[in-house]
């Protein structure tokens, strides 16, 4: 889709009701035209085929086929932009959910109820939001293993490994655009006993972050869990900052504080990683996973200047490579790894490996 084109899009949902009201939301967009509606799986599988749209909008609960294979056949043959448009927070249903973005689905928004049908205009601005940012993103059948060539596999020499071993007192990650899947390909490779806590931002809708939690501990052998204000971390188990407020680290104490003026990303990996440096200077390891923008890369260099281990995810592994590109660029990044080898790294500079 070249800039400024029409936007084209295809619905999957089995409630009429639904439908028709994201139908009425995009349609309030100039820059979109709602091209197809599935009521199936099997539908949306044979409505992407035929129209070759910029994105889908899928539900996850449909007959013949629910959205989960229906994404899984999508991504597999004609791969698209997929906003998965969930009715479930908690649960099975929102496990499902993640398991979309697993193979392939992009991010994950809260389908809006009836009750809240009064707010479907702010609500609206979200979708139209998240659906024009979302059909710029170029998917591909997943090539997994393969490196960046330009920046792929740098390590830190054996030397310097076992400096850092006896030092590293925690771990920092930020993500966003398909991070649950890249948080579950490098937290789901660690050992159950990790020494240190892991501290996470990542960017995702309101309400989803205890289902994101939940998903990525029944993956795991670390402890996954949603980060609560002034806690303390523990070694091994890994905490995720709060929707809607930043976090940030005071020796072990989680602290939350609301967004800065003008902040577009929350929580902000830059607020994480500049608090990281800050109260633990070369004694921690960074990671910026895939995701848009720049978020992090400021923080991660902030890390990086103060001697800590600092990771970004290489492009072949990332599903947007914005945010670990930006670190790359401004000189933040100590290692450029693909996904599955991050884990590794991290049990490395721990002493582990």
């Amino acid at each position: 889709m070249a800039d400024g084109d029409t936007i084209r899009v295809v619905i999957a949902d089995d409630s009429l009701v639904a439908r028709e009201m994201l139908s009425q939301i995009l349609a309030s967009d100039d820059a979109i035209e709602v091209v197809g509606m599935a009521r199936n799986g099997q539908e949306a599988v044979d409505a992407v085929a035929r129209l070759r749209p910029d994105l889908v909008t899928m539900d996850i609960h449909m007959p013949i086929m629910d959205g989960l294979e229906a994404t899984e056949r999508i991504m597999a043959y004609t791969p698209t932009p997929i906003l998965v448009v969930s009715s479930s927070v908690y649960g099975e249903g929102m496990g499902r959910a993640f398991d979309a973005l697993a193979i392939g689905a992009l991010e994950v928004i809260k389908k809006p109820e009836p009750k809240e049908w009064a707010a479907l205009e702010s609500i609206g601005r979200d979708v139209i939001r998240r659906v024009k940012i979302l059909s710029k993103v170029r998917v591909i059948t997943h090539i997994k293993g393969r490196r960046s060539p330009a920046h792929a596999g740098r390590s830190i020499p054996e030397p310097e490994r076992a400096e850092r071993a006896s030092r590293v007192s925690l771990v920092a990650i930020g993500s966003s655009t398909g991070g649950p899947s890249a948080l579950l390909n490098v937290l789901g490779r660690l050992r159950a006993d990790l020494p240190v806590p892991v501290v996470i931002a990542q960017h995702i809708a309101e309400g989803f972050v205890p289902g994101l939690a939940s998903w990525l501990d029944a993956g795991c052998k670390i402890k996954v869990a949603a980060a609560t204000d002034g806690e303390m971390a523990e070694a091994g188990v890994a905490y995720l900052a709060a929707t809607g407020s930043n976090m940030e680290v005071d020796g072990r104490t989680l602290r939350f504080s609301l967004p800065k003026p003008g902040q577009l990303y929350v929580p902000s990996a830059d607020t994480l990683f500049e608090s990281v440096a800050l109260s633990y200077a070369n004694h921690a390891v960074g990671i910026l996973l895939t995701g848009m923008g720049a978020d992090g890369a400021r923080g991660l260099k902030k890390m990086h200047e103060r001697g800590a281990v600092t990771i970004a995810q290489d492009e072949a592994t990332s599903t947007v490579w914005g945010m670990p590109k930006a670190a790359i660029d401004v000189g933040a990044a100590g290692s450029v790894l693909p996904v599955h080898e991050i884990a590794g790294h991290i049990e490395s500079a721990l002493g582990l490996g």
